[in-house]
């Protein structure tokens, strides 16, 4: 005789089957039950809306996969959403499959580009835009919906007890896009099942593999210095050298040699005003010789690397060259501007820079910070010198492709980029806003958090780097020692900025172990109460647990 139990599991999987992947219809009764939360995207969506600039329309479903209203026609086929309105400025789309969600309990999603301090799971909050994937939870099992990295729009979700919705922001800038003849490949949506008995952690890392499948990785750990959290820009050849022989006497012996990074401080005219002004052909007066810097930082034993602001405008640019939103920015859909950038980055190149460090991308487009952008991302309706014929993401993957090409065989660190645009492009990725050399407060926000809600994205986007561990006395080393052990052992980056009198024998004995760590490679760290906490304490690194006191007898402070 069947029992309650029985009966119920049975309907359950009845009631879920037509929407569960082939493989988990041979699955065994409990694993199905476990699927049943999960909402499967694969098949066609319950409706799709389109957002235009004369008014919001609903598509008629026409034929399998075919939704049209108005001349505009969005097909949902093999995963694939494409668009076409050759009549019609498009500003976004909204994809809609419904199903009882009511057993979710958490849900996390990822950010536009960096992490701000701002990553945790919550519970139900219908509007959260979540840019890129979301997972869920019922407890016990974790399944995933997102786009494949790469996309030609902005996607981002949301998620009710009712169903899931994809929004495909397809603006150029802030106006409408304005396809004409052309089909846009707006995205390639995916989804994954839970496991039963898998941690939440594992199951968003063998998303975010499902997501990329072509990530660009470098041939070995990447570890070293930066100059940022001690120098602050007040750097110099001299202070570089420091850092370069600093660097090399804390680090382990091998092939595997460390980064001496100079950040921002070196370009034309940065000692003067501290506003750097978007040449990149040689140094300031601090920097009288950078292709003889590049070779000194080899000869102490160190890889060289810099930073560099490539949509930063110069006093001397055309008008022609400039964005439209922001005078002091330049361009990246003027050709004269791509071929700029890319001279930029092949003359670092063959300076002798084997890491090239490239920031505010995001912010010299849109004008905002990834955790001001939300659902608007940027102000107003202006657009492109090219026009509004392309959407923001395709400028941005032609500038991140520009890029690539000019940088050669060194390697890119994307900081301030688009998580899901740079993977495939660079080999790393400052996942979070900048930790400090003066603030334990700022490096617990950004620094933890980052690490912890991002860090399944390592090795399965790029190398995930959390941002620095600042060594100087404005902080308590009791707790900042624990940020680089963390680091350490997390299998991720590990770069420290080194300041020369905060280097006592505590502080080497310790880097010099951390560093031994980081030049090799380890299994991904799991937070294990990202549940629970935005600074997850308890940790799974190198096979075992940790647990950090990241707060402190006297409390978080203001």
């Amino acid at each position: 005789m069947t029992s309650r139990r029985q009966f119920l599991e049975q309907s359950v999987v009845a009631a879920a089957g037509l929407s569960l992947p082939a493989s988990e219809l041979g699955a065994s009764p409990l694993r199905r039950v476990a699927a049943a939360s999960f909402l499967d995207l694969r098949r066609p969506p319950d409706s799709v809306h389109a957002q235009t600039t004369t008014g919001d329309y609903r598509l008629v479903r026409n034929g399998l996969g075919h939704w049209t209203a108005s001349g505009i026609v969005v097909t949902t086929e093999a995963n694939r959403v494409t668009l076409a309105s050759p009549a019609l400025a498009v500003k976004r789309i909204h994809v809609r499959w419904r199903g009882n969600l009511t057993s979710t309990k958490l849900m996390l999603g990822d950010a536009w580009e960096r992490g701000y301090g701002d990553l945790e799971w919550r519970g139900w909050v219908p509007d959260r835009i979540m840019p890129w994937y979301v997972a869920t939870t019922n407890g016990t099992t974790t399944n995933t919906y997102g786009v494949k990295t790469g996309a030609r729009a902005f996607c981002s979700w949301q998620v009710d007890p009712g169903g899931i919705s994809l929004w495909a922001d397809v603006r150029s800038g802030g106006a409408g896009l304005q396809l004409r003849d052309r089909v846009l490949d707006v995205c390639d949506v995916v989804c994954r099942a839970g496991h039963e008995g898998e941690s939440s952690f594992a199951a968003v890392h063998a998303f975010c593999k499902q997501m990329c499948t072509n990530p660009r990785l470098p041939a070995q750990p990447v570890y070293g210095s930066n100059d940022w959290y001690w120098a602050y820009g007040k750097n110099s050849a001299a202070t570089v050298m420091t850092d370069a022989r600093h660097i090399v006497e804390l680090s382990p012996a091998g092939g595997n040699r460390p980064f001496a990074v100079i950040d921002d401080g070196w370009q034309p005219e940065r000692s003067k005003d501290k506003q750097g002004v978007g040449t990149w052909d040689h140094g300031n007066e601090n920097f009288p010789d950078m292709p003889g810097l590049a070779a000194d930082i080899r000869k102490a034993g160190a890889r060289a690397g810099i930073w560099i602001r490539p949509l930063q405008a110069s006093k001397d640019m055309p008008d022609t060259w400039r964005l439209s939103r922001d005078r002091a920015c330049v361009d990246p859909t003027v050709p004269e501007v791509q071929q700029k950038i890319q001279d930029d980055m092949a003359r670092i190149r063959q300076w002798g820079f084997e890491l090239i460090k490239h920031d505010y991308t995001t912010y010299d487009i849109f004008g905002r910070w990834g955790f001001q952008m939300g659902s608007d991302m940027t102000r107003g309706t202006w657009t492109f010198a090219s026009g509004p014929t392309r959407t923001t993401a395709e400028v941005i993957n032609e500038l991140y492709a520009t890029i690539r090409a000019g940088a050669g065989d060194s390697l890119i660190i994307g900081c301030n980029t688009v998580s899901h645009l740079s993977a495939g492009q660079f080999e790393i990725c400052r996942i979070g806003d900048d930790t400090s050399g003066t603030e334990w407060a700022r490096t617990r926000k950004m620094g933890v958090n980052t690490l912890a809600f991002r860090g399944a994205q390592h090795g399965a986007f790029y190398v995930a780097d959390a941002d620095c561990c600042g060594v100087t006395n404005a902080l308590s080393w009791a707790q900042n020692r624990q940020w680089l052990d963390l680091l350490a052992r997390s299998g991720t980056m590990l770069f420290v900025s080194l300041a020369p009198d905060a280097l006592g024998a505590e502080q080497r004995k310790d880097l010099k172990d951390a560093l031994a760590l980081a030049a090799l490679p380890h299994p991904v760290g799991e937070p294990l109460d990202w549940q629970q906490s935005v600074y997850p304490t308890r940790w799974r690194l190198m096979g075992k647990e940790r647990t950090f006191d990241w707060v402190g007898e006297d409390g978080a402070g203001v």
